[in-house]
Order: structure tokens, then sequence, then C-alpha cells
């Protein structure tokens, strides 16, 4: 079967024949990215609902999570974000808005996924909102009509199958050389988490580790996963340095908890603005990142004038962030990623073992008063 394109679109592309019985395209035609996102994204919630028996949901760009979350609250932000009000989601819209709600300028244009079949309440959330596609296990009678409204027919759906369970072995060839490897099987489940310094973690905390690890099998490596509430906060991908994914993760769980703040929320901005226009000001605002010309621009735009958020109660705001567990794919090689961490409102940190400088890594947490835990299982993803 032919593709839109490979990973470029002077690239051809197609699937092999009699590989693929166990996924559909019920509308649209599916890029090779398309195909990457819809099936890693799967894999994530499948494997997430599976560990904690909650709905779960995804939010993919790029072959890596924007942003994964199970069903939980909404909110103020959330709501007035995805312009909710007071409405009561079920639990499959609820975790689709927490997983986009993550990192909502990367979710722009996503691949989503849901563990649950679509219902009439979130084909109607997507169609407010800017996706690329959605892999499901299966689809509420006029959902798939709905959704192929979307980018003028141009939207993808995937109908996956969902008793489907791969090969013992998966093939990939780079250069003429094919290499074989056993596919990942290992169950993420609690036992395999063990408390090495600070208390045993609280139920709650051991579901966001649970949510973190499987995030971090499907990101790509090195990566770092902040989650809070169920639901990640933070996801730092593809880095070479591991400090670098903590520096990133933490970055974006600022920019997160900033959001939250009145003087971002309440930012004066048109009311004809569109969503993503007014959410990309809230986040550059909230992140730190405008340059000389964006502050201009931004005061040209605001319908009244703004004071920014003075040191002091930025500072304030900043700690007030607290309860997250950071979850790394590979162990963390230098304490430096728990200084990092320390200064994000991390309460729990959970890694591999087999680092080096372990004893080193158990201070800092001391230190911090941090809990640490540690696994058996390294979880890199390329």
């Amino acid at each position: 079967m032919d593709l839109r394109y490979g990973m470029n679109p002077h690239q051809r592309a197609r699937i092999i024949d009699g590989s693929a019985g166990h996924i559909r395209v019920l509308c649209g035609v599916a890029s090779m990215i398309n195909y990457l996102d819809a099936l890693n994204a799967w894999q994530l919630v499948a494997d997430a609902q599976r560990a904690t028996d909650m709905v779960a949901a995804a939010s993919f760009k790029h072959v890596s999570p924007a942003g994964a979350a199970l069903n939980g609250a909404l909110d103020e932000t959330m709501r007035e974000t995805w312009g909710l009000g007071t409405a009561q989601l079920g639990p499959l819209a609820a975790a689709y808005v927490r997983a986009r709600d993550a990192d909502p300028r990367s979710s722009y244009g996503d691949m989503i996924a849901v563990s649950e079949p679509v219902d009439d309440e979130l084909a109607e959330l997507l169609a407010t909102v800017v996706s690329d596609g959605i892999i499901a296990p299966g689809f509420a009678p006029g959902t798939v009509a709905k959704l192929a409204r979307k980018k003028r027919g141009r939207y993808v759906v995937f109908e996956i199958d969902p008793t489907y369970r791969p090969p013992a072995t998966e093939i990939r060839t780079v250069f003429g050389v094919a290499i074989e490897q056993d596919h990942d099987r290992q169950a993420i489940t609690a036992d395999l988490i063990r408390s090495i310094e600070g208390p045993a973690l609280t139920d709650a905390a051991t579901a966001d580790a649970l949510l973190g690890m499987i995030t971090a099998r499907y990101t790509q490596s090195n990566t770092v996963v902040l989650v809070r509430d169920g639901m990640t906060v933070g996801v730092g991908a593809g880095q070479q340095s591991r400090v670098d994914c903590t520096e990133l993760a933490g970055a974006k769980a600022r920019t997160w908890w900033l959001r939250r703040h009145h003087s971002i929320r309440d930012l004066p901005l048109p009311a004809d603005l569109p969503r993503q226009q007014r959410l990309n000001w809230q986040i550059a605002l909230a992140a730190g990142t405008l340059t000389t010309t964006q502050h201009d621009e931004l005061a040209e735009l605001l319908t009244r004038p703004h004071p920014p958020i003075e040191a002091r109660e930025h500072a304030a705001w900043r700690r007030r962030l607290s309860g997250i567990t950071l979850v790394s794919d590979g162990y963390l090689p230098f304490r430096d990623n728990i200084d990092v961490a320390a200064e994000h409102g991390v309460a729990v940190v959970v890694e591999p073992t087999g680092a080096l400088h372990g004893e080193t890594i158990a201070d800092a947490c001391r230190e911090h008063r941090i809990t640490l835990a540690r696994t058996e299982l390294r979880l890199f993803h390329h």
C-alpha cells in the first residue's frame, strides 16, 4: 500500500503487503510519520491503561509524545484554554485535554492516541483543535464522519485491533544493514520500582512513576519525563546529555506551571485572536523567550496595559510547583540532574540502576529531600 510520502515529501514509501492487518485507515491518506506516530502512541496508551487500569491519551509529534495523561480532574487553566466552561467531561475527553495541555505549542498538528473507542464527546472536542490524526481501538457510530470533515477530508483516522500482539522480534534496515532484536515485552508494573532513599512511594506517586516510565519507553532517547497528578508536565526528549533532558523537561514544566498564574491567564489579548495564537503568546511570556521584536508586537496587540510578573512574585510562584515525579529512561550519571530537578518541584526520582556515581545521586536526593527509587529496566527508544 502506497503512503502519502516517506519521512519527507521527496521520499516515496509504502506498507509492505501483509504487515498491517491489525491497523486500518478509515479516513485520509497517511504518511510514514503518521504511521510512526500512531503506532508508538497507541503502544503508550495501551501500556498505560494496562498498568494503571485508567483511560489514557497521548499527543504525539515527530515520534515522541508532547504529552500523555490518564483520566483525571481538569483545572481552571485547562477549562479556559479549551473553552470547556463548567462542563464535566467524560474520561476519554478529559484524558486528552490533560495530555494536550502539557505542551500545547508542541501538540499543534499532533497525532492523537486514546486507549478506548472514540465517543461523541471526544469527536466534538477534536473538531475544535488542530490535529493531523487519531488512532483508537474503535469509534462510536457517526464519529468517523465527524472526524472526516477535518482538514478537508485529509484527517487521518486509524483503527487498531487492541488484541494484536507483535512478533517476538523486530527488524530495522539502516543503510543496507538489517538488524534484528527482541521486541520489548517487559511489562511495566509497580513491583519493578524499589525505594532506595526516602519513604515508599504513595499510590499516586506510583501511578505517576508508571506513566512516566511508559512515556519514556516511547520517547526518543535520551529522555527525562516529569509527571504530576497523572499527566506529563515536561518531556525532555532526544538530547545527547542527560542533564540537558532534565533541564528541558524542567523548563517545560515551569512554563506549564506559569501558565496557571493569573498574570498569564488574564493576558488581555483580543477576543477574536485564534486560540493557538493566544496560547503561543502565553507560552512565550511564561517561558521568558520573547525577543525584543516580539515584546513590541505583544505590546501593540494587548487591549490594555499589562504589567509583567514581578521577579519576586515570579520566584514565589515557581516555588509553589511541587509533587512532581521525575522518570529517566537511563540512569542519572551525575548529581547535577538532581540539583536541576530540585529547582522544578521534583519530589520523587525514578531511574534505572547502573550509575557509576549512584551513591552520589542518593546523597543529592537526601540533601534535597527527594525520594529516590530505582528499577532494573532501561527504557531507551530510537
